[in-house]
């Protein structure tokens, strides 16, 4: 009975531990000390309390910027468009609720009518004028006086009022303005932040494979693409919605829509550093302790800008950092096994591209449309191309690993005429990318939609049936992939660039 009563009161504590980190108010404070304000300061924390019982199944309506697609009822889904919609159903502190947000806009009034036990209304966009004329904006939420607003515009002078980073990518939703009164920590956080983003994968895999070392980028590859791929499943199993805002301010609504455990952008800054380290300490030279520093000081930056921008709390990061070392314990030692299979195997090629086109027919099947899904097809096609490339090369004799006596290889000498021709072969290469990319989607998507069945002429709702997204974006980013590794080098190769 001892054991078992340890056993009990360790899950007690730990349960406990786990829902103090899930707390949005960790990360409204987090935010506050960082310096960033938000526009709803003035809401009393009375007030704040009604708000968090809001997050019990209650009946939700957005007075502006309200989407005829999303239609929210409490212990009911309603889907139009194919939009994934939510229940509104506790889990701890979290709420599974979709439509046009995760929780209360930033800067929302929240309205309880006399004698209102069925719904509330939320009313956003209110300005300093409205509000001095309506202390309550009409929503039941006491605004911030006119003394207290001459107060804090006077003390808000040296702040810089900005609106969220990209509107939400589900929504359109463009979210709530906000104060900075760090700067400085505003660009760390959005670098580290951007460290997790499209446009840094879509930039550091082709620079690294073209102007570093392939044989580490490809290996990173089938690393990032697990990671990535885990990381989106468990997201659309587990299905915890975002912090809430308010306490949270959304400096970023992007992503807003989408599930939050675990966070990928931590899964990402956690395996791409240490994984990169782990393969080029013992293939390259430089100091240990510079790989470890640099490891540890990129996987911080990115974990602690997500919860910076408000959109995961503290343990969704600390849940990504610890399931990415554990992806990266148990594949490892794998990783050699696989990336010889996608060099020598006769039959990698149609394996390669079965096992990811199977890996999104799964990731496909775990909830409705969202952008996520689209972007699970993405990375998984990327991949693909990533592999089938490595394949040819080596089956051509292009690209080939230098020999183990030439290891450890040493960097070259850092100099105008090398910092050129990198930059020369990625802007060259970029817009070969892009191009490729642009020509592939003009002939894609039409031929999709048409082999499927799918009306397209408005490609936004074509792209939400899986048999249109899922080979769309599977075909596209196969071929970027693919031409990352292969297309692009045998494009240098023609013009002297390699």
């Amino acid at each position: 009975m001892g054991l078992i009563d340890m056993a009990s009161n360790a899950k007690t504590r730990f349960t406990q531990l786990c829902k103090n980190l899930e707390d949005p108010h960790h990360v409204a404070r987090f935010q506050k000390i960082c310096g960033v304000i938000g526009t709803f300061s003035g809401i009393s924390t009375e007030k704040t309390h009604e708000q968090e019982q809001l997050y019990n199944g209650t009946c939700i309506k957005h007075c502006e910027g309200e989407s005829d697609n999303y239609d929210i009822y409490a212990g009911s889904e309603k889907v139009t468009d194919g939009h994934r919609q939510r229940k509104n159903t506790a889990t701890g502190t979290r709420t599974e609720q979709d439509g046009c947000k995760n929780g209360l806009l930033n800067g929302t009034g929240l309205n309880v009518g006399a004698g209102e036990t069925g719904g509330y209304t939320f009313c956003s966009g209110v300005t300093s004028a409205s509000a001095s004329e309506n202390p309550t904006n009409d929503c039941g939420v006491d605004r911030i006086s006119t003394k207290d607003a001459d107060s804090q515009n006077e003390s808000s002078k040296n702040r810089s009022a900005v609106k969220p980073m990209r509107k939400n990518s589900l929504t359109g939703d463009t979210g709530q303005e906000f104060l900075i009164e760090n700067k400085f920590l505003y660009y760390l956080f959005t670098v580290g932040t951007e460290l997790g983003n499209e446009l840094f994968y879509i930039t550091f895999f082709p620079f690294f494979a073209w102007n570093v070392d392939a044989y580490v980028c490809r290996r990173l590859m089938i690393v990032w693409v697990w990671v990535m791929y885990l990381g989106q499943c468990t997201k659309d199993i587990i299905r915890w919605s975002r912090p809430a805002s308010p306490p949270v301010v959304k400096v970023e609504m992007f992503y807003n829509s989408e599930y939050s455990m675990p966070s990928t952008h931590a899964m990402a800054g956690t395996a791409i550093p240490f994984e990169l380290f782990l393969l080029t300490y013992s293939r390259w030279e430089y100091p240990f302790t510079l790989g470890l520093v640099l490891s540890f000081s990129w996987c911080i930056l990115v974990c602690l800008s997500r919860i910076y921008m408000g959109m995961h709390s503290i343990l969704d990061v600390i849940a990504g950092f610890l399931y990415s070392m554990l992806i990266l314990v148990v594949f490892q030692p794998a990783l050699d096994v696989i990336d010889n299979f996608n060099l020598t195997c006769q039959y990698a090629p149609l394996i390669i591209v079965s096992l990811h086109l199977g890996m999104g027919f799964f990731s496909f099947t775990l909830d409705t449309w969202s952008t996520s899904r689209g972007d699970t097809a993405q990375i998984l096609g990327s991949g693909a191309g990533f592999a089938l490339a490595s394949h040819l090369n080596r089956r051509l004799g292009v690209m080939l690993d230098p020999p183990p006596s030439q290891l450890p290889l040493t960097p070259p000498p850092l100099g105008p005429g090398l910092v050129g021709l990198c930059l020369l072969r990625l802007v060259l290469g970029m817009a070969l990318l892009l191009l490729i990319r642009a020509v592939m989607k003009a002939l894609t998507i039409p031929l999709v939609c048409r082999l499927a069945g799918v009306p397209g002429d408005d490609v936004r709702k074509a792209r939400r049936h899986m048999e249109v997204e899922l080979p769309y974006r599977y075909i596209v980013y196969g071929t970027v992939g693919f031409s990352v590794l292969y297309l692009v080098p045998e494009a240098f190769r023609w013009i002297g660039l390699l």
